[in-house]
């Protein structure tokens, strides 16, 4: 979440004149530290930089290179292997590959997390809706996910790609539209053997309604299955993203993506530091979700707590 601050292209605090200024949060002009010209100052020029050194000091941030910061100083071709100033060397456009394994980091992280919550909320409430009230209900919807299922989700994908620019909303929409039947038949599995327990068919007895009996004794036996899957939805979030970007059919081009950078490494053999770096970071990352699911999973598990306090 600090992707802007510990990876950007300005200072984080510049003191000049006897006054403080936060560039990576405001834009200001080039007249403010005494240049010429009125526009937003760049704060890579070598002019720029001797006239806040001339009148006072800056705060640089750890990697000083937003992930589209083309580094126009590099000493070799781009792109270039790694250096004291850019760790995990340059990109073939010299952008810094840090900056832009960072804010991937970030964008692939939220998008993971996001699809796997809205993926998930949906097919809990269809797989409790089918278990629970069976009958037509729960036939109707096995023959609907079917069929929409049968629907072939990397065409879609290329017909849209095809009529726009698919951005980080559009992706997440497409995702989560298909996405969301993995988790019905687990959930309506799990409902359908709730519903039989006495306690279930006490409260019904007892005049509870659908709906609370739903919410209150069924939901959460299923929530168990939901958060045991919860891991493996994230990670396959995180995959397809990533999928997607190294075919060309993800984020706009520019946005600062794992994937993106793995297709540079498929380009560029000549420079091993661009597939070895993506690729670590990936396997980081699902390694990591997949350990913080459990955690989250066991957290939860009413088993568990009474097992440790026993």
């Amino acid at each position: 979440m600090l992707a802007d601050v510990l990876a950007t292209d300005r200072p984080l605090l510049v003191r000049h004149q006897q006054q403080f200024f936060v560039p990576f949060l405001v834009d200001y002009p080039e007249t403010a530290f005494g240049g010429d010209f009125p526009t937003p100052a760049d704060y890579q020029d070598p002019f720029v930089q001797q006239l806040i050194a001339d009148n006072g000091w800056a705060i640089w941030p750890l990697i000083p290179f937003h992930f589209d910061t083309p580094d126009r100083d590099l000493d070799h071709p781009a792109p270039s292997p790694p250096t004291k100033r850019h760790w995990l060397g340059t990109d073939d456009q010299s952008r810094d590959v840090m900056a832009r394994l960072l804010h991937g980091f970030r964008l692939s992280t939220v998008f993971g997390l996001l699809l796997a919550i809205f993926t998930s909320l949906i097919g809990v409430v269809v797989g409790l809706m089918q278990g629970y009230f069976g009958g037509r209900i729960d036939l109707i919807g096995q023959r609907l996910i079917e069929l929409w299922g049968a629907i072939p989700q990397l065409y879609v994908l290329l017909i849209i790609a095809s009529i726009i620019v698919p951005g980080f909303f559009t992706l997440l929409f497409i995702l989560v539209l298909f996405g969301w039947t993995g988790l019905v038949g687990v959930i309506r599995a799990e409902t359908l053997k709730v519903r039989q327990y006495d306690y279930v068919k006490a409260a019904r007895v007892l005049g509870a309604s659908h709906w609370r009996v739903m919410r209150v004794h069924v939901l959460p036996n299923a929530l168990v299955s939901t958060l045991t899957l919860m891991p493996f939805i994230l990670a396959g979030s995180l995959v397809a993203l990533t999928s997607l970007d190294f075919l060309g059919f993800g984020l706009p081009p520019g946005s600062p993506s794992l994937g993106e950078v793995l297709n540079q490494g498929y380009r560029n053999l000549q420079a091993p530091w661009l597939g070895i770096s993506s690729f670590a970071i990936t396997s980081a990352i699902l390694i990591l979700m997949v350990f913080i699911g459990e955690g989250v999973r066991d957290a939860f598990d009413p088993n568990l707590a009474k097992v440790s306090e026993a």
